[in-house]
């Protein structure tokens, strides 16, 4: 980000990456450090102005738009008497001429309002505000000297854009993505969170017991998360101790935030020395977060006679009932062994849905290991969509994969 802003000529940035990693901070923290700089663009006084995408309210009609600017016209207009009797429309100055000379920093953006989104493309290229009425009337005697500069030559708006969002590069405005720079951000790791952790206990000049901040960081992998239940600990211990003496915050008051808030785990499934049969975990990656998913399967066998039945948790969706027939395809290509001579059941632990094909491997292993009752390593993910002819096909979000598989063990 840095090489992307502490530039002569800095760019629009879209930062991409799960909840409660930092965009924000950073992004401040990035421009504190442009400010030093003698050669970006950025003064002492540059601003960081922040606003929130998803709850960004505006009127089609131009009435009011917090974001680019608006015009009250004599009919809209209230307390200020004085432009309505006189019949002169009043511009207000938007968030993006409060960010002239600094940054814009739009969280969630992505679920800015397609049209705001283009309108907020056309300032970006013309660095500047324009304000447009019928009520303006510029031979109007009245007419204040600010409100003619405004409609006459416009206001400066010359910023850098920061979007930070936790969707997918595909579910965010093409037009928008080819005038920005993308910035992705992993996911924080267990040491990540145990240092947030002991840096706000310094902070709050408040001890940890041993394994207060490696619990919390099975717990949460948000920063923002991690700070709040050393907080609530804290108080806890406060109110234990009553004011008196310094207070030491305890693995038992973690569990008491843990227990009274419901807390589950992180990463649920964990490895094991142990090998099964029919267990496998598969890997998945929900927004910009890898994750362990557990499949499991059994197969019985039926009589000559007889046809077997494929069953699975109709709940994992219908990428899930895909790989589970391709499976059976590619166990009998391979293997020569028709599944249909078994009853098979393959399920999803924990109901989870799975969007994309990449758990198709995982579904090969569960299914052949069930029928030939060979055990399955437990410290091994796997990933990858399978063919029907039996081939991995290309594999996508491996940092974020290989991410979920650490947090397992």
């Amino acid at each position: 980000l840095l090489s992307k802003l502490a530039v002569p000529i800095p760019q629009h940035v879209i930062l991409y990456g799960p909840p409660g990693v930092g965009k924000t901070t950073v992004a401040r923290l990035v421009l504190e450090e442009a400010k030093k700089l003698a050669h970006t663009p950025f003064g002492e006084d540059a601003p960081f102005v922040e606003v929130d995408g998803s709850t960004l309210r505006w009127d089609h009609r131009e009435a009011t738009n917090p974001l680019l600017g608006s015009v009250h016209d004599p009919i809209y207009q209230g307390i200020r008497r004085d432009f309505a009797d006189a019949g002169i429309p009043e511009p207000k100055l938007g968030l993006v001429t409060k960010a002239h000379g600094g940054v814009l920093f739009i969280d969630e953006i992505g679920e800015l309002d397609a049209v705001l989104q283009a309108k907020l493309l056309k300032v970006l290229e013309d660095k500047r505000v324009r304000f447009e009425s019928s009520y303006y009337d510029r031979d109007n005697p009245q007419l204040p000297a600010y409100v003619r500069r405004l409609f006459e030559e416009g206001a400066p708006a010359d910023f850098v854009l920061i979007g930070a969002t936790t969707k997918e590069p595909e579910e965010i405005s093409p037009t928008l993505r080819s005038r920005c720079a993308e910035v992705f951000f992993d996911p924080l790791s267990p040491e990540n969170i145990q240092r947030i952790a002991r840096q706000a206990a310094r902070r709050l000049q408040v001890e940890l017991s041993t394994d207060v901040a490696k619990t919390i960081s099975e717990y949460t992998i948000e920063g923002r998360k991690a700070v709040s239940m050393l907080a609530d600990a804290y108080g806890a211990a406060l109110y234990r101790r009553r004011g008196h003496g310094r207070p030491r915050i305890t693995l038992h008051d973690l569990r008491e935030v843990i227990r009274s808030g419901r807390l589950s785990a992180s990463a649920p499934a964990r490895a094991s020395d142990v090998p099964e049969v029919g267990r496998v975990f598969a890997l998945g990656v929900s927004q910009y977060v890898g994750s362990i998913i557990e499949i499991e399967a059994t197969a019985f066998p039926v009589g000559k006679r007889q046809r077997g039945s494929i069953r699975f948790n109709e709940t994992a969706g219908s990428m899930a009932k895909d790989s589970v027939f391709n499976a059976a395809s590619v166990i009998r290509k391979l293997t020569g062994t028709d599944v249909a001579h078994y009853d098979v059941h393959v399920n999803v632990i924990g109901g989870g849905q799975i969007d994309g094909p990449s758990a198709g491997l995982a579904v090969v292993l569960a299914m052949l290991s069930a029928i030939q009752r060979r055990a399955v390593r437990q410290d091994v993910a796997v990933t990858g969509e399978v063919s029907i002819q039996g081939k991995i096909k290309q594999v996508g979000g491996i940092p974020e994969k290989i991410y979920g598989a650490r947090q397992a063990g």
